[in-house]
């Protein structure tokens, strides 16, 4: 009987006890995450962080993923000290969490303006996740250089990316398209190329669509009508920015970028009561981004001038 006890309890203590190298449910983060609320992203991670076993590969990835939310709050200083904890656990983990840490130590220094920082460890994730064969995550870092290495390299890291997307048969994999081609656009838009950025822009509208995500097909539109601006096809521009202006007022989610760019319109226009009115309220709803005070001061300070606030 002792005997039977006893191999019930080790039997019992078998099926009890958690693997510890099981990775995170990549369909539950795609879930958790909203990139626009990133206060209730942390807590979700948080409070699955509580299901898992400590030291777990699953809530290493979990603490990167808090870390992540952190820097889009701008914690720089708790988001490092998460993937401090993060780095003294890496050792006899599976490639992908020293992959995950990798790329959320390079994103803080590249939201806290230390690009020369994070470059190095996008390139290590890069390595490592092609290495390891963790397709979705070696996109993430290509794409990342595509935003942080110098600006004669971003295109190339940005094409290398989609090239490496493109022959993806993973369709989770395969949604990088539409952040890619966003990213190329804005490269080419940077260099001047105009009509290039259009075409990516362009591009990434049913990308977006794809992925079933009206947020992305919203701001795809709005660099739709940024492109046609920098073109000077100021009324096709302006038709799609009043467009989403009442798609906005409509679900109550007024966008200060798209009020700038109303405003930035009605002024070439010559419509100067209506930009400044535009103006107005663009800074009323952009003042208080903290990132945009801390790297862009002088946009803010351009919309308050230009909106008559004193």
């Amino acid at each position: 009987m002792r005997s039977c006890a006893a191999l019930l309890a080790m039997t019992t203590g078998l099926v009890m006890a958690a693997p510890t190298d099981v990775a995170l449910d990549t369909a539950w983060l795609d879930r958790a995450w909203d990139f626009d609320r990133p206060a209730e992203s942390e807590a979700r991670f948080r409070a699955k962080l509580a299901t898992l076993p400590p030291g777990s590969s699953a809530s290493l990835e979990a603490s990167t993923q808090v870390a992540r939310a952190q820097g889009l709050q701008r914690e720089f200083d708790a988001a490092h000290a998460t993937l401090d904890a993060v780095e003294q656990a890496l050792s006899g983990q599976p490639e992908r969490v020293a992959v995950r840490y990798l790329l959320e130590r390079g994103r803080l220094f590249n939201s806290s303006q230390q690009p020369d920082k994070a470059v190095p460890l996008f390139q290590d994730a890069l390595d490592r996740a092609r290495a390891g064969g963790e397709d979705f995550l070696a996109i993430d870092a290509a794409h990342m250089l595509g935003i942080a290495a110098p600006s004669e390299t971003r295109l190339k890291w940005n094409l290398d990316a989609v090239a490496m997307t493109e022959k993806m048969r993973d369709e989770r994999a395969r949604r990088w398209l539409a952040s890619l081609y966003n990213n190329i656009g804005w490269t080419y838009h940077e260099r001047g190329e105009y009509a290039s950025a259009l075409a990516y822009f362009e591009k990434a509208v049913p990308a977006w669509e794809a992925r079933g995500d009206p947020r992305g097909v919203r701001i795809a539109r709005w660099t739709v009508a940024r492109a046609y601006r920098s073109l000077g096809r100021n009324d096709d521009a302006l038709a799609i920015q009043r467009q989403l202006a009442v798609e906005d007022a409509g679900a109550n989610a007024p966008d200060g970028y798209v009020y700038e760019e109303l405003g930035e319109l009605l002024l070439a226009k010559g419509e100067r009561a209506a930009a400044q009115a535009n103006f107005a309220r663009a800074f009323e709803l952009l003042g208080g981004d903290a990132g945009l005070r801390a790297n862009e001061p002088e946009r803010l300070s351009r919309l308050r001038a230009l909106g008559g606030i004193e």
